[in-house]
């Protein structure tokens, strides 16, 4: 079974991404929750997840600086962002940063089978 790191410092954000990924038809994983970038970068490096999502605004480590801390660290999880805002300029960063996307909300769970194909 995979495990996926869902980041987000809403709760209800958290949670409508999970609906969202079971949605997607990802229901048989097992899902991590972390509430902002710190937390995700702990859980991240002590659970192993096999994906991780991530919010890019949060509390204590923002969504980039915590991806940018696990390549930095070696880690090479995929990592994609669910997000509010999604500008260029912010692809731009996420794609250089080594995210393999960047979901703008709002998504579907078509959007996230899009990105999502063949990563779990």
């Amino acid at each position: 079974m995979s495990k996926i790191l869902v980041a987000d410092d809403s709760k209800v954000m958290r949670q409508i991404v999970v609906r969202t990924l079971r949605q997607a038809g990802y229901s048989g994983h097992d899902v991590i929750e972390a509430e902002n970038g710190r937390v995700c970068l702990e859980k991240a490096l002590a659970e192993s997840p096999d994906l991780i999502l991530s919010d890019w605004n949060m509390p204590e480590m923002n969504g980039i600086d915590c991806l940018s801390a696990l390549r930095g660290s070696g880690n090479q999880t995929p990592f994609g962002f669910v997000t509010s805002e999604g500008s260029e300029e912010m692809r731009a960063r996420a794609a250089s940063a080594g995210a393999l996307f960047l979901i703008a909300k709002p998504f579907t769970a078509e959007t996230f089978q899009e990105h999502l194909g063949g990563l779990l």
